[in-house]
């Protein structure tokens, strides 16, 4: 028996420019903030550095992908500031 994969959304923050934030999806996040670091996503690589704001992991890829779309959305980018921030 192998243990499931779990699924990780996470906000990240420029320490560049504070008010750029990402918000993504990822089974390892060490290895996924490491990457935006290292320039390796078109999206983060010109306001890198990036510190991990919060993340939060869903036993169920389907909750975390609808709450990683939420978080995208208008309304989930102001609950995002107005609780993660």
């Amino acid at each position: 028996m192998h243990a499931p994969c779990k699924r990780i959304v996470y906000v990240l923050r420029s320490v560049r420019n504070p008010e750029r934030h990402y918000v993504g999806l990822t089974a390892d996040l060490s290895k996924r903030v490491d990457c935006h670091n290292a320039g390796q996503n078109a999206h983060t690589a010109t306001d890198r550095p990036w510190s991990v704001v919060v993340s939060l992991e869903f036993s169920r890829d389907e909750a975390a992908v609808r709450f990683e779309g939420y978080l995208k959305t208008g309304s989930g980018r102001a609950f995002s500031k107005r609780h993660f921030a």
